[in-house]
């Protein structure tokens, strides 16, 4: 195989559709109603879902939680401090057309030590969301986060 091609490993449907799942019960179990979208490396939806009477932004939001976790390969919440007024990185939540989310509910999902996707939630409180994506990663075997990190 040529160098000139580059092989990307990225989350496959069925296990995007797991995660999008187990997120859904832990909202269940917390008596909240979510969004949850799967991405994969490059911020491309792959799966997705809203549950019935989910607010009406909570897909864009998890969509952009689940972008920006992947671009960064981040969580979303570790953005919180470098991007208030005078952090270092003060002003990123505008790029890339406002996609980038710096609240709690997007982690990344990482496979052999790369990021191949990332999981976003919304619909509750950002702490709620984020709970709930990082029970739906434990609920995985196959996924893994270093969900303990907290700063970029």
């Amino acid at each position: 195989m040529s160098e000139d091609v580059v092989f990307q490993p990225t989350v496959s449907l069925a296990w995007a559709e797991r995660l999008v799942r187990a997120s859904t019960v832990s909202a269940v179990e917390r008596g909240v109603r979510i969004a949850a979208v799967v991405v994969d490396s490059s911020g491309a939806v792959v799966t997705a879902a809203r549950m019935d009477g989910a607010n009406a932004v909570a897909m864009q939001l998890a969509e952009d939680k689940a972008f920006t976790a992947a671009a960064f390969g981040a969580a979303t919440d570790s953005w919180s401090r470098p991007t208030e007024p005078g952090g270092a990185d003060w002003g990123l939540s505008l790029a890339v057309s406002g996609r980038i989310v710096v609240v709690a509910g997007g982690l990344p999902l990482v496979a052999d030590g790369r990021v191949v996707g990332a999981l976003g939630v919304s619909g509750a409180a950002p702490s709620v969301d984020r709970s709930c994506s990082e029970d739906a990663i434990r609920a995985e075997p196959g996924a893994f986060h270093p969900i303990g990190s907290a700063e970029v």
